[in-house]
């Protein structure tokens, strides 16, 4: 039985300059929902690329001393690393000036000609470069280019137009009909009240003031205007031709099933792309999604200031997977969503190293503590394992539901639902507490295969969102990925599993400042005439303390400092300032009750690397044994910091 086809594209890149983090999200995100429908079971195409031809090129190519062809050539290779970089699973790279593109684009506007819908006229009207878009006066907002907002230059050049109004009826049947067409919904609303309903004008489709396009093979004044260029790339790069002849790959892809693009360019993917379609006697693709802006928190992203966020500058700092999730889970299904540094610091320290890397490293430690890493079911259940259970094998239903509504954000929510439920039954369960008594052995071997056989289940579901996680993951767990339906069944881990013997770490916490200094210096390094105009240095002052009596190297050395890991903690009941932590340090787990709840929380507390103080006369805090220190420093007003180490080292591993 062959799997069914699923189509899907981006808008292509225009080759301008590289992309920043906002136009680099719409790949993410087409990768996301083309990884998911194949572990549907679907025969997925996933076409994306770069537009390169237009006005603005050409003035670009001269600036920088290049032909155009070379110009375009070094950007879409940048574009391309980008997407690259990002593990973006694309079948297809189209590039507007493929030849086998050209050539089709010469019979499609040759076609068009001679069946009367493209005719030759001139145009004298109002024109952006940047948007290589032609206005009326009372189209204007402010005066500016209403897509834009930058300067209109009066023109007017000979041209071909394309008659709009002649299959604008049949579009607004097609919109009505089709409710699926365009969304969301507010976007279908937008095209027809401001454009459709009260009547299209005519298409300019050629021009003659600039060279850099496709030549109209049978006037050569003529280049073809971008759009009809750059839209027919969804079918020349399928197999489409104009003549009649195309390929197999053509008839069995087309219609697209998604065109994903930016909300900025909806009205030429709804309104013109169907209408040159409906010319070609081809037919419609069956959803355009017009998503949202990703915007910079902390003001516009501007060359000139040196602030513009690139995805290769994320990924250096945070990592590929990072990023992904934080562009995929923070970006709303019809609202703009916000970047800034602060924000995917923090949502890493939460989500990533608290909630998803610190439940895997528990996990696998205790299991390797506990039972030297063979995972094993045995049966001793109790009520708590029914709710992870269910939790568990209710997430795919979720996720269906959410991803057939394109709503891949509230989709990760869903997902990251069940590790947090994992978390949750690791406090509940106590298996720190099991581990003390023999005759709760078996019990505790079922809390653990219920935590790695959870974590497989969300592992496998998570591979379309971050899949260099998911295999890390898996990985650690001994197994492999498992199809989506069987993550509706608890229990498939094979029993006597041996997880891996040491946790890798997968997201480390950040510094907030520590990263927001680095970015300065990034920032900085580019553009320095800049930074010398806004970044003040800064220098705080250091402290002054009462010197204590000397010692001598004989007393320091009976004290034995070592780097612990917290593996759990929580506050101190009745107590204000009191956490309790248990730390690992080498093969063993002490208890350690430290006065520094004003400055962490118990769930923050999971997964850090401390220094501690092992060899200290054990005492009793609030009724507690607390059996050493975790080292702090101090400031002038009193707030502690916690001191690790600067680099990853083994819980147990000797301070000197």
């Amino acid at each position: 039985m062959s799997k069914p086809k699923y189509y899907i594209t981006t808008a292509i890149a225009y080759t301008s300059g590289k992309p920043h983090i906002g136009n680099s999200y719409e790949i993410v995100l087409a990768d996301s929902i083309a990884r998911y429908k194949r572990k549907e079971g679907y025969d997925v195409f996933f076409q994306t690329g770069t537009d390169e031809h237009g006005q603005k090129i050409e003035l670009k190519a001269q600036e920088a001393g290049l032909t155009p062809k070379q110009f375009v050539d070094d950007v879409a290779k940048t574009i391309r690393d980008l997407f690259d970089l990002m593990d973006t699973s694309y079948d297809y790279f189209i590039r507007t000036t493929d030849e086998v593109h050209e050539k089709q684009v010469q019979k499609i506007f040759k076609r068009l000609y001679d069946k009367g819908d493209i005719y030759k006229g001139s145009y004298e009207g109002l024109y952006c470069t940047p948007c290589e878009s032609f206005w009326t006066e009372s189209q204007l907002k402010d005066g500016k280019c209403p897509d834009c907002g930058r300067d209109v230059k009066p023109a007017k050049e000979e041209a071909y137009f394309f008659k709009m109004s002649k299959y604008a009826d049949r579009l607004i049947e097609h919109i009505n009909t089709h409710p699926e067409f365009i969304q969301p919904v507010s976007r279908k609303n937008e095209m027809m009240n401001n454009f459709l309903l009260p009547g299209l004008q005519d298409l300019c489709v050629s021009r003659t003031s600039f060279k850099w396009g496709i030549p109209v093979d049978f006037d050569s004044r003529h280049v073809v205007y971008v759009w009809l260029d750059a839209l027919t790339n969804y079918i020349t790069g399928i197999g489409y031709d104009a003549d009649g002849n195309s390929s197999e790959q053509y008839n069995k892809l087309w219609p697209a099933d998604l065109h994903l693009i930016g909300k900025d360019i909806i009205r030429f993917h709804t309104i013109y792309w169907p209408i040159f379609l409906m010319a070609l006697d081809e037919p419609l693709p069956k959803q355009v999604f017009g998503h949202p802006w990703l915007l910079q928190g902390d003001g516009k992203m501007s060359k000139s200031k040196g602030n513009v966020i690139y995805v290769d500058d994320l990924v250096h700092f945070f990592g590929v997977d990072a990023v992904r999730y934080f562009v995929l889970h923070e970006m709303p299904f019809e609202n703009d969503g916000v970047i800034s540094w602060e924000l995917l610091v923090e949502r890493i320290n939460s989500d990533l190293a608290n909630t998803l890397g610190n439940l895997v490293n528990r996990t696998i430690s205790m299991s390797n503590k506990y039972f030297d890493g063979i995972v094993k079911r045995t049966g001793v259940t109790e009520a708590v394992d029914e709710d992870l259970k269910q939790v568990a094998c209710n997430v795919l239903s979720k996720v269906r539901s959410k991803m057939d509504h394109l709503k891949v954000a509230d989709t990760l929510t869903e997902i990251f639902v069940l590790f947090k439920r994992c978390n949750k039954y690791i406090d509940e369960t106590e298996p720190w507490i099991l581990a003390k008594d023999e005759a709760k052995h078996d019990r505790l071997s079922e809390v653990l295969y219920n935590l790695v056989e959870g974590i497989a289940i969300g592992a496998t579901l998570l591979e379309p969102f971050m899949p260099r996680t998911s295999e890390k993951i898996l990985q650690q767990l001994n197994t492999t990925t498992r199809n989506f339906d069987d993550t509706t069944q608890f229990g498939l881990y094979p029993d006597n599993t041996k997880v891996t013997e040491t946790a890798e770490i997968l997201f480390m916490r950040l510094d907030v400042k520590e990263v927001l200094a680095q970015v300065e210096t990034m920032f900085a390094d580019r553009n320095p005439q800049v930074s010398a105009e806004i970044v003040e240095e800064k220098q705080e002052d250091g402290i002054d303390l009462e010197a204590k009596e000397e010692i001598s190297y004989d007393d320091f050395s009976k004290l034995q400092f070592q780097v612990g890991e917290i593996i759990s903690c929580e506050e101190v009941k009745k107590s204000k300032k009191l956490l309790c932590s248990q730390v690992k340090i080498g093969s063993q787990v002490k208890q350690i009750v430290s006065g520094i709840k004003q400055y962490y929380s118990a769930e923050e507390m999971v997964g850090k690397k401390v220094m501690v103080l092992v060899n200290l006369k054990p005492a009793t805090l609030a009724g507690i044994v607390s059996e050493g220190m975790l080292l702090c420093a101090e400031d002038a007003e009193g707030n502690l910091a916690l001191m690790v180490p600067e680099k990853t080292m083994p819980a147990g591993a000797e301070i000197c």
